[in-house]
């Protein structure tokens, strides 16, 4: 079969057996934590093993909090998160990030019901990918993060898709209109947030397997 949809594609992989791993019901470690915050900016440019290390030296420390974090001198945050390579550039961006967070919503759990994409969007060392990353995982926003291994994997499928929005676009356009079948696999109804969590864990999750570089090896999947 072809994929047509984003429903379908959802629906190919986890009948490929995806997710395999179940870390946390949303896919992301400690979804619904400031953790997320903190590992979105640090996961950049490098691979999560690494950022597991930071986040540990971090906790170590007890420097894991809003407030810690933004009361840390970059200097001793830049020591530990270094595993996480450009330390000093993500150092300084997380606790910039985090002194905005106290001056525009005084605390995380106010920061989580109220913050948008264009106020990220505004935040220094914050694209589209750690944004959404961040009201996905973060802030339980109905909202389908897309990576690189996204883009290559619907080349892989014969799409062709301009840019971020396009491909987000995609994938929000194919589960919204088919609810129905989405809830049929689940089981049961489901949130969107739940859906696109856990439909973009499966993707990195295939990604790791079978995307080497451009490689993409799509025969796992159910498609002609």
């Amino acid at each position: 079969m072809n994929i047509a949809n984003s429903a379908e594609l959802l629906a190919s992989l986890k009948r490929a057996g995806y997710l395999k791993s179940e870390r946390d019901l949303l896919w992301w470690p400690n979804s619904g934590t400031f953790e997320v915050v903190v590992g979105a900016l640090l996961t950049q440019q490098t691979k999560w093993e690494r950022v597991e290390a930071s986040l540990e030296n971090l906790k170590k420390k007890k420097l894991f909090s809003l407030d810690e974090i933004a009361g840390a001198s970059v200097a001793h945050l830049s020591e530990l998160i270094k595993p996480s390579g450009f330390y000093n550039t993500k150092a300084a961006r997380l606790k910039q990030l985090c002194l905005h967070i106290k001056e525009d919503f005084s605390n995380f759990e106010t920061f989580q019901e109220e913050v948008d994409r264009d106020w990220l969007l505004g935040q220094k060392g914050i694209g589209m990918e750690s944004a959404d990353s961040i009201l996905c995982y973060a802030c339980f926003r109905p909202v389908m993060v897309v990576d690189s291994y996204t883009n290559r994997l619907l080349g892989a499928l014969g799409y062709t898709l301009d840019n971020y929005m396009a491909i987000q676009e995609w994938l929000h356009e194919g589960i919204e209109e088919n609810m129905d079948v989405v809830t049929a696999f689940y089981g049961g109804d489901v949130s969107l947030n739940y859906v696109y969590a856990r439909f973009h864990g499966k993707i990195v999750e295939f990604a790791k397997e079978y995307i080497k570089g451009q490689k993409v090896d799509i025969a796992v999947l159910d498609v002609d």
